[in-house]
């Protein structure tokens, strides 16, 4: 096991795990089929397991209801000991993978979770989740708990189970192998718990086809669910919010509840000696997370990770699924806490997020922010002078902060938060946010932000032309990349399906609220007109280029130089209008960002297909000027390949077209005076992404006046910001 969340102590621990069982047994329920009614004890409506994450809701595995999201079930609980069970009916409102059925013996793809809403409220108790990935659990012993039918009765069981490595990568969801015990049908959708924290670290998934055991799918994978794209910053917008701040309010409340005879979790987590981060005990880590639950959560994955690396000595790598809420991030901390610096990173973090909440808009939100300070300088008295004055400035810092961004006309807005570097507008004062500072890297940059961007790469098989290889990463605003994922071999026509998970960790590692992060695709030349943007990744969804600006960059431009090979006329002779290679490339690229580009129609003469001029004949193009391909697909003259080469090799950065659909005798008067237009009104080429993308959202939406531009491309590939490592990892054999 991991040193990053101290292991429970052994004295004791009989008692502690029986109480740890009872508070597993309350949580646990049976879901049987919509109108099961007054049948609930009868195992023909019996479908399956599921244990209350959060006061009602309840979580499960999405093969557990046989139903996608709205489908109706009834969710069976347990009031007490000889209460009697009790039956509310429940709705399922989100399953993960999103959209997937079952295969043809019932089974669900990885991970197989499903969230069900009870339709009325109850009184219940919930489980305590682990606010760290399961795949940081790779040894020992688990328990686990679920519903069976025995003897024809249905009958709560539970029991031990050992650890026996993981299946798979998080792209298809971490599953935990388990063995040494028999686990009947009806357990699946039960909860899975360490033992030694008291914590609930898994769902129970699927038992092995032959022998004991089966696998189990980890609580974090919760993180994947969708991010709506126009979110606020505000928890009932989201989902995964939604849940786990009501998780973790709930455990605060229990713990401070003054009526109750029954131990709470946090004091089972204390019999049993665990120490969340080696530094908290657990119920420190439930009133922190507590009033951490009553702000407004993190405005994106991006920010929560900046504060995260905004931190000092936080050197652990960001886990899979990335974090996504403030507990997430409190869990991310587990892998750092070293030494005597444990609390005071942990408080550091704390603090960052009172900040990222400002300006707080609610009475509530105020009073929450309020409630946390004083906790801070309460925890904070058990650490030395240093660290209390250096948090007394912050708090003298954040009162100002506070009173100001209740002043008209203060100049703190959401999503900036406070004084933090992670929260630091990117305009510095003296200059615009369209001007680059030194050292920033131009590679995040897309209308005029500096911003991080999701990253594509794919390199075809040698003598494997249906086959290529891809990896996923997210580039840095400093240039730095982080590589996500990776596969060889992958089939070309099966890439959206198989791309969906990694990306979309991509993209909630860097979108922005209401802001998509772009997604730049890098293609050898014979594959420039990949249509990428128009991928749905995922049954029912929409082109990903209709949410969020996608553009293709050449992965092997440094191979053109060889242009008889590809039908090029022309040498390497310098530009008529100065510089070569290289810095001819640069230039044509701040040309058209520093003025109004032009478009240039090149393959279509009054709707008559015409070849590209040669390299030399688009090296002599005037500077601004930028390329727009008509009859891409229409192939009558010469290959769609050449034409692109030739842009390439001819030093251009931008250029647009788009994919043929029409009839040799089409008229398309209309795209040459509309992509004319849209080039030249965006003043600048920094703003054809999100122009591009825009047109896009218009021809899904059925916009008549955006219809000129179905099947449009954009490629938009900075010289200044070349791509990581290209062909280094990933070379076709």
């Amino acid at each position: 096991m991991t040193e990053g969340h101290a292991r429970g102590a052994g004295d004791g621990f009989d008692g502690a795990h029986r109480a740890l069982r009872e508070l597993v047994m309350a949580a646990t329920v049976r879901i049987h089929g919509a109108g099961a009614g007054y049948a609930v004890d009868q195992p023909v409506t019996f479908l399956g397991s599921g244990f209350f994450i959060a006061p009602n809701w309840v979580l499960t595995c999405a093969h557990v209801p046989r139903t996608g999201v709205g489908g109706e079930v009834t969710v069976v609980h347990e009031r007490g000991p000889g209460r009697g069970p009790r039956a509310v009916p429940g709705r399922v409102a989100a399953v993960l993978p999103e959209h997937a059925t079952p295969d043809a013996r019932g089974n669900w793809p990885a991970p197989d979770l499903a969230l069900v809403q009870l339709r009325e409220a109850v009184e219940h108790d919930c489980v305590y989740v682990s606010e760290r990935p399961a795949a940081y659990y790779g040894e020992g012993k688990v328990l686990y708990a679920g519903w069976t039918v025995l003897d024809g009765r249905l009958q709560f069981l539970d029991g031990p189970l050992s650890v026996q490595g993981s299946l798979g990568g998080w792209t298809a969801g971490v599953q935990l192998r388990l063995g040494h015990n028999d686990l009947p049908r009806g357990v699946s959708g039960g909860p899975v718990i360490d033992p030694e924290r008291g914590e609930v670290v898994g769902v129970l998934k699927s038992s092995a086809d032959r022998g004991y055991g089966g696998t189990s799918t980890g609580v974090e994978q919760l993180r994947t669910l969708a991010v709506p794209r126009d979110a606020v910053r505000a928890e009932h917008d989201d989902l995964y919010q939604a849940v786990f701040h009501a998780h973790d309010r709930y455990h605060r409340d229990r713990q401070r509840h003054p009526d109750s005879v029954r131990p709470t979790w946090s004091d089972v987590q204390g019999q049993l000696g665990a120490r969340p981060g080696r530094t908290l005990r657990p119920d420190e880590r439930v009133q922190l997370l507590g009033r951490l639950a009553e702000l407004p959560p993190p405005a994106s994955t991006r920010r929560l990770l900046d504060i995260l690396e905004s931190l000092p000595d936080q050197q652990a790598p960001v886990p899979l699924p990335a974090p996504r809420g403030w507990r997430d991030g409190l869990g991310a901390l587990y892998e750092s806490t070293r030494g005597h610096g444990a609390l005071e990173l942990v408080l550091d973090y704390a603090t960052e997020a009172l900040f990222a909440g400002l300006p707080s808009a609610t009475p509530g939100t105020r009073a929450a922010e309020q409630a946390l300070w004083e906790w801070l300088r309460q925890t904070a008295e058990r650490l030395g002078p240093a660290y209390r004055r250096r948090l007394g400035r912050r708090s003298v810092e954040w009162l100002r902060l506070r009173q100001s961004a209740g002043t008209p006309g203060s100049q703190v807005s959401a999503g900036t938060g406070g004084p933090s570097a992670a929260y630091r507008s990117s305009a510095a004062p003296g200059r615009t946010a369209d001007a680059q500072a030194p050292g920033e890297h131009p590679a995040a940059r897309s209308g005029g932000a500096l911003r991080p961007c999701a990253l594509l790469e794919v390199v075809p098989r040698g003598w494997e032309p249906d086959r290529c290889d891809w990896r996923i990463s997210v580039t840095r605003p400093d240039g730095e990349v982080e590589r996500l994922d990776e596969a060889e071999r992958a089939p070309l026509d099966e890439l959206p399906a198989l791309l969906a998970a990694p990306l979309a960790e991509a993209f909630r590692r860097c979108d922005e609220p209401g802001r998509p992060a772009v997604l730049q695709v890098a293609l050898p030349h014979p594959l420039l007109g990949l249509d990428v943007d128009a991928w749905r990744l995922g049954p029912g969804g929409v082109p990903v280029g209709s949410y969020r600006p996608v553009v293709v960059r050449c992965a092997d431009r440094a191979e053109l130089t060889g242009e008889e090979a590809f039908g090029l006329a022309g040498g390497d002779r310098a530009w008529a209008w100065g510089g070569a290679g290289q810095d001819a490339r640069e230039q044509r690229w701040t040309w058209v960002h520093a003025h109004a580009p032009k478009a240039e129609v090149l393959d279509c003469d009054d709707g008559l297909r015409i070849p590209v001029p040669s390299v030399d004949g688009l090296r002599g193009l005037h500077p601004g000027a930028v390329p727009v391909l008509c009859r891409y697909g229409d192939q009558r003259f010469e290959d769609d390949t050449v034409a692109l080469a030739r842009i390439v090799h001819g030093g251009f950065g931008v250029a647009l077209w788009r994919r043929w659909r029409g009839e040799y005798d089409t008229v398309c008067g209309e795209f040459h005076r509309r992509a004319g237009d849209t080039v030249a009104g965006a003043g600048g080429a920094e703003q054809l992404p999100e122009l591009v993308r825009a047109l896009r959202e218009g021809v899904l939406e059925g916009r008549a006046e955006t219809y000129w531009a179905d099947g449009i491309a954009l490629f938009y590939d900075d010289p200044q910001a070349p791509l990581p490592g290209t062909g280094d990892l990933l070379e076709a054999p």
